[in-house]
């Protein structure tokens, strides 16, 4: 606050002011130029801008009995208008110094309603609630509180030596999730992948069996069609296997391999007729009528 004593004078833009003849007020002074009455007349200056405050550090205990130190910063101002700036003089004698006292006793009782863990994380909350309280009450001197701050919060050497084991042991137990995590992840990959493997393999192996399978069934068909065209000289290389069992013989002519088998001393006589299927004949008594019927000598 300062006071105009001389008779000529002029306000800052930042400043209001009050006009006091023999003590009592008489009118409001704005920023400008201004003229006085020595002696008769003074006028009180207030300046309006935002005064930052420090809280000063101050022991409080916690809701779970927990003793932590704390201070913080207050900006507050004086308001604009004529009764206003009335009150900042005439309702009270030094409003910076109400509003620190204010301001402690406030916060006390904030950090008296939350234990340690809700005061630590509850920085915003307490700052605006304080803030809410201190300008309810500082409207009656004409103050404005425009923002409170919470600057530290700081607990005891033991209790932050127990936080930090807390800390350590909260991200150890993390770190051990998320390897377990991964580990899984990695074993479901694993597995993925044998599945995968296993199927490929599967399928190969069908993909032989059935290429096999088609190289029998092909084969078989070919056989099939040489057989049906050959039938009738398997037949007689059949009936030459099962001769030679019993010590047969087998008759050469000039034309090559005889179709006529002595099984035994009983040979079979088989021809081939005109309309080509194989007729059997009677048996010639002697081995001398088989070779004369194929015109060859004993």
């Amino acid at each position: 606050m300062k006071i105009k004593y001389f008779p000529i004078y002029w306000i800052r833009q930042y400043e209001r002011g009050i006009v006091e003849l023999f003590g009592k007020y008489r009118h409001f002074a704005e920023p400008g130029f201004h003229v006085q009455f020595p002696i008769f007349e003074i006028t009180r200056v207030r300046d309006v801008r935002e005064h930052t405050m420090d809280i000063a550090p101050q022991n409080v205990i916690t809701k779970d009995n927990v003793e932590i130190n704390v201070d913080g910063i207050i900006w507050a101002r004086p308001l604009y208008g004529e009764t206003d700036i009335k009150k900042t003089f005439y309702n009270i004698d030094n409003w910076k110094l109400a509003v620190m006292k204010l301001a402690q006793t406030n916060l006390r009782q904030e950090f008296g309603q939350l234990t340690l863990d809700g005061s630590l994380i509850a920085r915003g909350k307490i700052a605006q609630d304080l803030q809410i309280a201190l300008d309810k009450v500082a409207e009656e001197w004409g103050i404005t509180i425009t923002k409170v701050e919470i600057k530290v919060i700081d607990p005891p050497t033991d209790i932050k030596v127990a936080m930090h084991k807390q800390k350590t042991a909260e991200q150890e137990r993390r770190a051990m999730r998320l390897m377990a995590t991964g580990r899984y992840e990695a074993a479901e990959q694993d597995k993925l992948a044998l599945i995968q493997i296993a199927e490929g393999k599967r399928e190969a192996k069908i993909k032989v069996a059935e290429g096999q399978a088609q190289a029998i069934k092909l084969v078989n068909e070919a056989a099939r069609q040489y057989f049906v065209g050959n039938a009738k000289d398997l037949k007689r290389l059949e009936v030459v296997e099962e001769s030679l069992k019993d010590n047969s013989k087998i008759i050469l002519t000039k034309d090559g391999i005889s179709p006529n088998i002595i099984l035994g001393e009983i040979p079979i006589l088989e021809r081939e007729g005109e309309d080509g299927k194989i007729r059997s004949e009677k048996k010639p008594k002697t081995e001398k009528d088989i070779l004369s019927r194929y015109n060859l000598e004993v």
